[in-house]
């Protein structure tokens, strides 16, 4: 059986993102705050520009990724629901010393994706790449797949698209999302951030800091996050077990952080250690009939 992938459609699409969380960040010294509590540089972002990033404990173990957004007078955070009873209240623990204001936000966030979306978006919205829009952003994420978050509804008139096939293509992308079940286990690198430009290296302190550049500077990190694609009967979630396997014998070796399954075809992301073989077979814990193998990530692997 040949492997099947999550595919863009043939035409612009619209996908409803139910399963992502808006914070928003409103006041006077809302950069300022921002700035020292997470990995990526608020302070270089202008209206209308986006970056990914992460948000740790002093340890500088993950309470979240997330996607920026920069708009005029407020910042927006993206996140997955499930984060948010930890997370957002670390996030606000300092924040009676600033002028700014956190709250969860009840904007709308869809994915309009397809071959042709490029040129629909600029037809629509008159935007080439990410920038504002009324009431809001549109983010390029890749070619033709574009993520619009707006403070009123959008009416869009396009075919409607499965939400789990939006993430299945972040999963393709090497674009991490991280879950309650994993918070305050892996450190930023351990989900690739440094490779998608959500780690800044000169923007001085944050939470976390040192260890994150102890991972860069000294080596002290040997994890990273890996695409896996292959076959389950059973269904797959977030923090399932995976084991390698070593000649006749079985190791566990990771869990399950994001996955698209559609019948007995799935993709998953997973934090696997760095030196992991190109050709090495994994399965899921819970069915040894299931068979994994490592896909090529579309970037580049650094510290």
């Amino acid at each position: 059986m040949s492997l099947q992938t999550p595919v863009f459609p043939a035409e612009p699409t619209l996908f409803p993102l139910t399963d992502l969380a808006i914070t928003s960040l409103t006041g006077a010294d809302r950069v300022k705050y921002l700035q020292g509590q997470v990995t990526c540089d608020v302070n270089a972002l202008q209206p209308g520009q986006s970056t990914l990033g992460g948000h740790c404990d002093a340890k500088g173990k993950l309470w979240s990724d997330f996607r920026l957004l920069c708009l005029s007078d407020r910042l927006l955070m993206l996140t997955k629901p499930s984060v948010l009873a930890r997370q957002l209240p670390e996030l606000k623990k300092f924040a009676v010393f600033a002028k700014v204001e956190i709250a969860e936000n009840h904007g709308q966030a869809v994915g309009v994706a397809g071959q042709g979306t490029d040129e629909w978006m600029a037809a629509r919205f008159a935007v080439s790449q990410t920038g504002l829009i009324d009431d809001g952003m549109a983010v390029q994420i890749e070619a033709d797949r574009w993520l619009l978050v707006s403070e009123q509804p959008l009416t869009i008139d396009l075919p409607a698209g499965s939400e789990s096939l939006w993430w299945g293509l972040d999963i393709k992308a090497g674009i991490p999302h991280l879950e309650a079940v994993h918070q305050g286990e892996y450190i930023p690198q351990m989900l690739n951030l440094q490779a998608l430009d959500g780690i800044s290296f000169t923007k001085g302190c944050y939470m976390g800091q040192e260890t994150v550049a102890r991972a860069k500077y000294r080596g002290a990190n040997n994890r990273a996050l890996f695409v896996l694609a292959g076959t389950a009967s059973e269904p797959v979630a977030c923090g399932d077990a995976l084991e390698i396997q070593l000649g006749d014998n079985w190791r566990r070796s990771g869990m399950v952080l994001n996955v698209w399954q559609q019948a007995d075809q799935v993709w998953i992301t997973a934090v696997l250690p760095k030196d992991t073989e190109a050709d090495a077979h994994f399965r899921f814990k819970q069915e040894e009939a299931s068979s994994l193998a490592l896909q090529a990530l579309p970037y580049s692997l650094t510290e």
